[in-house]
């Protein structure tokens, strides 16, 4: 059995990565993945804190696979967006972005 502590090292981990990447990248595809980074980060605590708080509960497993689905619609939502963001500059600098309501 891998051990609580050490899935929370990871999720932190992962949430630093993705963070640092979505401050530092200005391509929106780099900060897409970032943001997936974090999402990876919180479905891991969710599954860790269900064992360590409730061992034979699943709600922190239902609450992982939900923010999955939720985490699939997003990015297709986004790749839309970033599809068209392109199709309109040849772009996908997040600075081109601002430019967009002029």
């Amino acid at each position: 059995m891998i051990p609580v502590e050490l899935c929370f090292v990871v999720s932190a981990l992962l949430f630093v990565i993705g963070f640092f990447g979505f401050v530092t990248r200005r391509n929106l595809i780099a900060m897409l993945i970032s943001i997936e980074f974090i999402l990876n980060a919180v479905d891991i605590n969710f599954a860790a804190f269900n064992k360590l708080l409730y061992p034979q509960g699943t709600e922190g497993l239902f609450f992982a696979v939900f923010e999955i689905g939720v985490s699939a619609a997003e990015t297709a939502v986004a790749i839309a967006i970033i599809m068209n963001v392109y199709h309109h500059f040849k772009n996908t600098d997040a600075k081109q972005i601002e430019n967009m309501k002029y």
